[in-house]
C-alpha cells in the first residue's frame, strides 16, 4: 500500500461483498465506507479535517503505532459522530478555538491514539455521546487535556493527561464521565475539574500530581466520587469544594501538598473512607461556612509540615470524625465562631506539639471515646460561648489535660487524665464546666485546679498521686457563691480535700493562678459552707457617655468610633427637640457593618444597642446574633417562621445578621434565603421601632448583596467600614490581654511583636483582634513549656513573655 492512500476493506453478511479498495485521501475513503467497514491509513502526514458519520474502524497499519498524523492547519482534526472505533493514530491540532478530537455522538471507541496539540482541548466529548477511551495520551499545553460537555459521558481506561494548559479533565454541563486507572500530571490548572448543576466524575485508581493549582476541583453543586486514587505534589490545595460541591473519597491518598490538603466551603459536603491526607503545609482539612460538612471515618491526618491545626473548623461547619488518627502535627482540631461543632468519635489524637483540640468563639466540640496523648494540651475550651462534652475520654501525657478560660462551659464526664506535668483539669479567668466522674492519676502539680473563684461544677470525680495535691481552689473572691461547687469528691491523699457528699463551695483567700497567671498558692484543706447566692439585681442602665467611654477605649477602629459618635449625637438632638416640642429629623437606625473577621463588628453592634438603650430609643437594647444557619429553613415556610423568631428574640434589642450575603448567593436557584430577605425587610417595616437591624460581612460581599436587594439597602441609614488593624493595634491588643492575665512584655518583646503583626500573612484566613489574641495564647503556651522545665522559677520568671515565645510566622 503505497504512503498516502488509505485501503478499505468492504465487509457485509455474504462473503462475495468483501472487496478491498484503495483511496487517495481519509475524506474520499469515510465517504466510500459503510458501517462495519475497516480502513487502515498508510503512513504519512494528512493535513485533512475528518469527520466519521458510520460505524467504522479508522487505524493506522499494525506494528508502526504514531506512523498516521492527522494534522490540519486549524478546525477540529478529528470529529466522530458515530459508534466507530478509531485506533493508533496520532492527532495534532493549532486551533486555539477548536478540539483536537470531537466526540458529539454515539458510543464510538478510541484505542492508543495519541493527541499533541495545542488546542481548545485535547479530547472533547459533548452532547450524548458516550464513548469508551484506552490507552490515548493527550499533550496539550495550550488548553484543556480531556473536556467533558453538557451531558456527555463515558469510560476512560489507562488513558494519561501528560501536559495541560487549563485543567487537566474538565467536566461541566452535566457530564458524567468515569476514569479508570488514568494519571493527570503537568496541569497548569485543576488536575480534575468539576463543575455545575448535576456534573459528575467517577475515578478509580487515578493519580493526579505535578499540578499548578489543586489537584481536585468540584464546584457549584457538582459531585465526584474517588475510590483507590492518589492526589499529590499540587501547588494549591490539594482538594477544593465550594458552593454545595459533594465529593466521596475512599481508600484515597492525598499528600505533598503547600497548601490546604482539602479545603471545603459554602455549604459544600464531602466523606471520607479509609482516606490518609499526610504532609501538608497549612490544613489537612479547612472547612468553613454555614451547611458545609466533613464526615471521615477510618481515615489519617498526620504529618503535617508547616504550623497550622490538622483540621480546621469555621464559621458555622461541622466536621465529624469517626475511628480516625491524628497525629504529628502542631496541633490536631481548632473549632471556632459560633454554629460550628466537631463531632469525634472512638478517635486517636497523639503527637500534638500544641493543643489536641482548641474550642473558641462560641463553637462546640463533643469526643466521644477518644484517646488524647503526647499534647501540650489536650482539651481547651476557650472563651464564652465555647463548649461541648468530653466523655470517655482518655488524656494521657500532656502539660495539662483540660483548659477552661473566659466563660467556656463544657461537660466532661468518665475522663482521666493521666500523668500531666502541670495539672489534669484547670479553670481560670471566668470558665465554668462540668466535671463528672472524672479522674486524674499522676499529675505532677494539682489534680483539678480552679482559681479566680471560677463557678465550676465538680461531682463524684477522683484524683491519685498528684504532687501539689488533688484539688486547689482559690481566689473565691468576694461574691456570694463565688468558687467551684463540688460533690462526692475523693482524693487519696491524707491531707488532701476531701469534699462532703453535700454541695460545697471551696474557697481560700490566698490568690493563686497558673497557665494563665501567677504560681499557684498553697492549697486550703478547710472547707466553707455553700453561700446560695440570690438572683442577682437588675443593674441599672449605664448612661451612654459612659458607654461611649468603653467604645473609645477599644484599640483601632478610630472612623467607626466617629461614625457612632456622630449617629448617637443625631439622635440624641432629635430626642431633645422632641421635648421641646420641635419636629425631629427622622434618622434610620439600622446599619451595615463591613470588613474582615476580627475587627470587632460584634462588639460595637453589643455597645451600640447598649447607646440606643440608654437614650431611650430600645427598650433593652440586648444583642440577638443569627447567620444565615438560623434563619433559613430547608422547606418551604420553615424561613420565614425561622425569621419571625430570631425577630421576636430581639424585640427591644439589636438583631445582628452575621454573614448578612450568604442569604443572597451569587447563584441563588431555589435557595430560601430569599424568603428570610422579604420576611426581614417587612418585618423591619411593621415594627421599624421595635428592633434595630445589623447586617454584617466582607465588604465586597455586602456590598454585592446590598446592589441585589434594593428592598433591603433602603432600610439601612448607613455604612460603616471597620478597616484591618494596623500592627502597632493589634500589639496594643497583646499588650491588653498580658495586662488582664498578669503578663508582661519582658525588653524587646514589642519590636519582635511589631515584627511579628507586619509580616504575617494578611490573607482570608487573618483574625485581625483575633488573631493577636491567639498570638498572646500561643506566646502563653510556649512560656508555660519553657518555664515548666525551671526548678525555682521567680516571679519575673512566671510573669515575663519574651521575643522567643512568639509563635512561627504562618
Amino acid at each position: 500500500m503505497a504512503q498516502g492512500t488509505v485501503q478499505v476493506t468492504h465487509t457485509g453478511t455474504s462473503r462475495w461483498r468483501r472487496r478491498t479498495g484503495e483511496y487517495a485521501s481519509l475524506a474520499a475513503a469515510l465517504e466510500a465506507a459503510a458501517d462495519g467497514d475497516v480502513l487502515t491509513v498508510a503512513p504519512g502526514t494528512y493535513r485533512e479535517n475528518l469527520v466519521v458519520q458510520r460505524a467504522v474502524t479508522l487505524r493506522g497499519p499494525e506494528g508502526s503505532p504514531g506512523s498516521v498524523r492527522i494534522a490540519p492547519v486549524d478546525g477540529v482534526p478529528l470529529t466522530v459522530r458515530a459508534s466507530a472505533v478509531v485506533q493508533d493514530l496520532h492527532v495534532e491540532g493549532q486551533d486555539s478555538a477548536a478540539p483536537a478530537l470531537l466526540v458529539e455522538e454515539g458510543t464510538p471507541e478510541l484505542l492508543d491514539v495519541r493527541i499533541v496539540t495545542r488546542s481548545a482541548a485535547g479530547i472533547e466529548v459533548r452532547g450524548g455521546a458516550r464513548p469508551t477511551v484506552r490507552r490515548c495520551t493527550v499533550d496539550n499545553p495550550a488548553g484543556i487535556g480531556i473536556a467533558v460537555l453538557d451531558g456527555g459521558g463515558g469510560v476512560f481506561e489507562e488513558c494519561e493527561v501528560v501536559a495541560a494548559g487549563q485543567s487537566g479533565i474538565a467536566v461541566r454541563g452535566g457530564a458524567h464521565p468515569r476514569l479508570e486507572r488514568c494519571r493527570v500530571h503537568h496541569a497548569s490548572g485543576a488536575g480534575l475539574s468539576v463543575t455545575g448543576e448535576n456534573s459528575s466524575l467517577e475515578a478509580v485508581g487515578c493519580e493526579v500530581y505535578e499540578v499548578k493549582g489543586s489537584g481536585v476541583q468540584i464546584t457549584a453543586r457538582a459531585a465526584a466520587h474517588l475510590t483507590d486514587c492518589d492526589v499529590h505534589r499540587t501547588t494549591s490545595d490539594g482538594v477544593t469544594l465550594d458552593t454545595d460541591a459533594v465529593l466521596t473519597l475512599a481508600d484515597c491518598r492525598i499528600h505533598d501538598i503547600p497548601e490546604n490538603a482539602v479545603d471545603l466551603r459554602s455549604r459544600s459536603v464531602l466523606t471520607l473512607t479509609r482516606t490518609t491526607v499526610r504532609q501538608f503545609g497549612r490544613n489537612g482539612l479547612s472547612v468553613w461556612d454555614p451547611g458545609t460538612r466533613v464526615d471521615a471515618n477510618q481515615c489519617e491526618i498526620f504529618d503535617s509540615t508547616g504550623d497550622y491545626p490538622a483540621v480546621w473548623v469555621s464559621d458555622g461547619a461541622t466536621a465529624v470524625l469517626e475511628s480516625c488518627r491524628v497525629h504529628d502535627v502542631p496541633d490536631a482540631l481548632f473549632v471556632l465562631d459560633r454554629g460550628s461543632r466537631v463531632d469525634v468519635v472512638d478517635s486517636d489524637l497523639f503527637q500534638v506539639r500544641n493543643t489536641a483540640v482548641s474550642v473558641s468563639d462560641g463553637a462546640t466540640a463533643q469526643l466521644d471515646d477518644c484517646r488524647i496523648r503526647d499534647a501540650a494540651t489536650g482539651a481547651w475550651f476557650r472563651d464564652h460561648g465555647s463548649g461541648g462534652t468530653l466523655s470517655g475520654c482518655t488524656v494521657d501525657g500532656t502539660q495539662t489535660g483540660v483548659i477552661v478560660t473566659k466563660g467556656a462551659d463544657p461537660t466532661i464526664e468518665r475522663c482521666t487524665v493521666d500523668s500531666p506535668a502541670e495539672a489534669g483539669f484547670y479553670v481560670s479567668a471566668g470558665g465554668r464546666g462540668s466535671f463528672h466522674n472524672c479522674r486524674v492519676t499522676g499529675s505532677g502539680g494539682y489534680g483539678f485546679h480552679v482559681i479566680d473563684g471560677c463557678r465550676a461544677t465538680l461531682k463524684k470525680c477522683r484524683t491519685e498521686r498528684c504532687a501539689r495535691g488533688g484539688y486547689e481552689f482559690a481566689d473565691g473572691g468576694n461574691t456570694p457563691g463565688g468558687g467551684p461547687i463540688v460533690e462526692d469528691c475523693t482524693s487519696d491523699e491524707s491531707a488532701g480535700v476531701r469534699p462532703p457528699a453535700h454541695e460545697t463551695a471551696v474557697q481560700t483567700s490566698n490568690p493563686s493562678t497558673s497557665l494563665l497567671g501567677a504560681i499557684p498558692g498553697q492549697r486550703t484543706t478547710e472547707q466553707e459552707p455553700l453561700v446560695t447566692a440570690s438572683a442577682e439585681p437588675t443593674q441599672p442602665a449605664r448612661t451612654s457617655k459612659v458607654v461611649l467611654g468603653e467604645l473609645d477605649g477599644l484599640v483601632g477602629l478610630d472612623s467607626v468610633k466617629r461614625e457612632v459618635r456622630a449617629l448617637t449625637d443625631m439622635i440624641e438632638v432629635g430626642r431633645r427637640r422632641q421635648q421641646a416640642g420641635l419636629k425631629a429629623a427622622s434618622a434610620r437606625r439600622h446599619l451595615v457593618f463591613t470588613g474582615s473577621p476580627g475587627t470587632g463588628k460584634t462588639t460595637v453592634a453589643r455597645l451600640y444597642g447598649e447607646i440606643l438603650a440608654s437614650l431611650g430609643v430600645l427598650e433593652q437594647g440586648h444583642l440577638v446574633e443569627v447567620s444565615r444557619v438560623d434563619l433559613v429553613g430547608e422547606h418551604i415556610g420553615s424561613t420565614a417562621i425561622r425569621t419571625q423568631e430570631a425577630f421576636d428574640r430581639a424585640r427591644g434589642g439589636v438583631l445582628f445578621i452575621d454573614e448578612a450575603y450568604a442569604l443572597s448567593p451569587e447563584d441563588s436557584g431555589r435557595d430560601f434565603g430569599r424568603e428570610a430577605i422579604d420576611t426581614l425587610v417587612k418585618l423591619m417595616e411593621d415594627h421599624r421601632d421595635a428592633v434595630v437591624v445589623i447586617v454584617a460581612g466582607y465588604t465586597a460581599e455586602m456590598e454585592r448583596f446590598l446592589s441585589v436587594n434594593p428592598g433591603v439597602a433602603s432600610r439601612f441609614s448607613r455604612t460603616i467600614t471597620f478597616s484591618d488593624y494596623l500592627p502597632e493595634e493589634l500589639l496594643r491588643i497583646v499588650e491588653q490581654q498580658a495586662e488582664e492575665h498578669e503578663y508582661s512584655l519582658a525588653p524587646g518583646a514589642p519590636e519582635a511583636l511589631l515584627k511579628y503583626f507586619t509580616a504575617i500573612p494578611k490573607g482570608p484566613a487573618f483574625g485581625n483582634g483575633r488573631t493577636a489574641r491567639q498570638t498572646f495564647e500561643a506566646m502563653v503556651e510556649r512560656h508555660a513549656g519553657r518555664v515548666a522545665q525551671l526548678e525555682e522559677p521567680s516571679t519575673d520568671d512566671l510573669t515575663l513573655l519574651y521575643p522567643e515565645d512568639l509563635p512561627e510566622l504562618p
